[in-house]
């Protein structure tokens, strides 16, 4: 029951583009890997990975030469490097980190069929690559998930307790929930990464449109609500499924997000993080206001108190002088 309801899982959460946008070549000088439609790069390089499933999943990896981070990046659906090449070299640039995209299994000319636990062998065999080949640090990488791909994002995020950061472009709460507005998780459901987002430990940014009719912006909302550490998130007016990297803010924010998570733990306040220390603050200095002025209150009630005594200790002692004159004029007219 479970390899069918996930065959059928897979017929409706996948749709790898068909024909691929590209064919892997050899260069006639070099040997080396190409994708047909894209000439040679020096700073470009095209693997084929070995997954622990038994298929082969093609990637690509682009050398920034002042990058202090690593961008593993899992694209959407309907997608595959052909058709993201160009968007990669761009952020590789912008955002001067190394970048390493990849096509699922079943997808562009990566081997085997797609489903939700290749897609996790995938993603693990990109990783290992990372760590083994280009000698990255789990410290020094960003994952970074649109759609689909943060399925597989949020599962190895959650399982990668010293990452740099995760970047979560239009995610989704789970397959089902795409379709259905769900309270609960389901068995049969695929990429439940309502349950995976709160175990992620490192700083995560949240982007989606607005208008988005395919993954509603409510998805976007929850993952930066049920988040650990909390960047400011990227809600981005009238963008679509398919349009967020045509938005300036798109990059100036992934820019930004990048800077501050490079920068040590210490120095990383961002987004409601300070937002929220700035109100803490706000309230303590608001509390000591309030203590200061208590206390000048308790001062005049004290002098006010010690005037009052005053003069009741100077009344006391007159009506006392008094009554004792009163007494020794009526005792000599006694005794008279």
């Amino acid at each position: 029951m479970g390899g069918v309801t996930s065959s059928m899982a897979a017929k409706l959460a996948f749709f790898p583009p068909n024909p691929p946008s590209y064919k892997l070549v050899a260069d006639e000088m070099t040997g080396l890997l190409l994708l047909s439609t894209f000439p040679h790069r020096e700073n470009v390089e095209i693997l084929k990975l070995p997954t622990r499933k038994g298929t082969e999943v093609v990637a690509m990896y682009i050398r920034h030469p002042m990058a202090n981070s690593t961008l593993l990046y899992s694209h959407g659906n309907a997608a595959d490097l052909g058709q993201m090449y160009e968007l990669f070299v761009e952020l590789s640039i912008h955002l001067r980190v190394n970048l390493m995209g990849y096509d699922y299994s079943g997808y562009g000319q990566s081997s085997g069929k797609p489903s939700e636990q290749h897609t996790y062998a995938d993603i693990e065999a990109v990783y290992k690559c990372l760590e083994e080949g280009y000698g990255a640090k789990q410290e020094d990488i960003i994952l970074y998930g649109q759609s689909v791909g943060s399925g597989p994002t949020l599962d190895l995020a959650a399982r990668l307790p010293h990452l740099r950061a995760v970047v979560l472009h239009s995610p989704i709460l789970s397959g089902l929930r795409v379709m259905y507005p769900v309270k609960k998780s389901y068995w049969f459901d695929i990429y439940k990464n309502i349950d995976k987002i709160q175990l992620v430990d490192c700083p995560v940014l949240v982007i989606h449109g607005t208008a988005d009719e395919v993954v509603d912006c409510s998805h976007g909302k929850q993952h930066w609500e049920l988040s650990k550490e909390k960047y400011e998130p990227l809600w981005l007016k009238g963008g679509n499924h398919c349009d967020l990297e045509h938005h300036p803010e798109y990059i100036r924010h992934l820019k930004k997000f990048v800077s501050t998570v490079e920068k040590p733990p210490s120095q990383r306040y961002t987004g409601s993080r300070r937002r929220s220390t700035d109100q803490q603050l706000e309230k303590l200095k608001n509390q000591s206001n309030y203590a200061e002025k208590l206390m000048v209150s308790f001062d005049q009630v004290e002098r006010s108190r010690r005037s009052v005594d005053c003069c009741l200790e100077k009344s006391r002692k007159s009506v006392d002088h008094q009554l004792e004159r009163g007494r020794k004029s009526v005792d000599r007219i006694r005794t008279g």
